[in-house]
């Protein structure tokens, strides 16, 4: 496989792991990286060993064939459509977008031009999503008729120096954790029919917990609390809840309800974790980990212990399938159709209505420990 040039707009905390990740895979090679700040692509160039640039250089730059957009969030559409009007494939971060809108827009100038957009999460690639990918389609929990889905916690306020963006509209656990469990359950049960849901905020304010600004108050200007019901077009009923208005709960992230038992997921957020089985009986299993490559644990988490972490796997798998002339796993269709869901999620619950979907998408195919093997160096 001939390596693409990758470059790099945005050099924040996240350009780390994408630079330090990339030379795990084949057919991507870091070229370039950009920032708005040009001391902060500065510094991560010399990390890394790599140039860097003005955005508008590297947008013109000839060796860089695609771009990741590594931007806050509100600059995610500008700069993706920066990027297509280049004439460069494009990888973002999450989410794509911020409006359903601005998704078709992206869509509409890819397809003119003839270029792929894709976007993370990728984590639905990784070892222990795979197998409970695998255990769905083998039916070995039966027809999935219900599920609980669920993300909660007291918000990045406590830890994060300058959170204000997440409570602002375009963030919130929704938009900022919802992609991760949204992109699982459609490589679990596929598309989404129609949504209903109710939100809220616990406070107007935050207090930051930590850094130079300790004990300034914030104001929340998006839900914190939103509690959804996802009708899939299989027929499935997901109660899907993204909440950061909770202290302590022993709720799984995942559990997935069938005519012949129950599967239990760990955190999307992550590529591996355990996957569980309950057969009719009740009798609870630790299903054994597959030889996936991304199960394997390649770093040290401060408080997980042992991680697994594959990140740029979904832009590899985009990279060989612009190679290949097959699907992209994390396409624009499937990310597309993740805002649709969670921008429904949100409008339901100021209009007290459900909602319809505008689109829709495939499962995207499953991913083999053969096929993540051959993605990798």
């Amino acid at each position: 496989m001939a390596n693409l040039g990758i470059g790099i707009i945005g050099c924040g905390n996240i350009s780390s792991a994408y630079l330090r990740l990339a030379p795990l895979f084949k057919g991507l090679e870091v070229r370039a990286v950009a920032d708005v700040n040009m001391e902060a692509a500065k510094a991560r160039a010399e990390e890394f060993n790599v140039k860097a640039q003005g955005v508008d250089d590297l947008l013109a730059n000839k060796d860089v064939d695609v771009v990741i957009n590594l931007t806050i969030p509100e600059a995610h559409y500008p700069v993706t459509k920066r990027i297509l009007e280049a004439g460069k494939h494009a990888y973002s971060e999450k989410p794509l977008v911020l409006t359903l809108e601005e998704g078709k827009t992206l869509r509409d100038l890819a397809a003119s031009k003839g270029l792929a957009v894709g976007c993370a999460p990728d984590t639905f690639l990784g070892g222990a999503h795979q197998q409970a990918r695998a255990l769905v389609d083998e039916g070995r929990v039966g027809e999935i008729t219900t599920a609980v889905a669920c993300v909660q916690n007291h918000g990045p306020e406590g830890w994060h120096p300058n959170p204000e963006f997440f409570f602002l509209p375009g963030a919130g656990p929704m938009l900022d954790l919802g992609p991760y469990y949204v992109a699982n359950l459609i490589n679990l049960l596929g598309p989404v029919k129609r949504v209903g849901a109710m939100t809220s905020s616990q406070t107007p304010t935050r207090t930051i917990g930590s850094g130079a600004r300790a004990g300034q108050q914030i104001p929340v200007k998006t839900p914190t609390n939103i509690h959804a019901l996802l009708e899939f077009h299989s027929g499935a009923v997901v109660n899907l809840t993204t909440s950061w208005d909770v202290w302590h709960h022993k709720r799984n992230h995942f559990e997935f309800y069938g005519t012949e038992g129950t599967l239990y997921v760990p955190d999307p957020n992550f590529f591996g974790g355990t996957v569980e089985v309950a057969d009719k009986e009740g009798t609870l299993t630790e299903v054994a980990p597959w030889d996936h490559p991304f199960g394997v644990p390649n770093q040290e988490h401060p408080q997980r212990g042992p991680l697994a972490n594959y990140r740029t796997a979904g832009l590899a798998d985009m990279v060989a399938a612009l190679q290949g002339g097959r699907d992209v796993r994390c396409s624009l269709e499937r990310t597309l159709h993740g805002v649709d869901v969670m921008t429904a999620c949100l409008k339901s619950g100021e209009t007290g209505e459900f909602i319809t979907l505008s689109t829709t998408c495939t499962r995207p195919a499953a991913l083999s420990p053969d096929e993540a093997r051959a993605l990798l160096r």
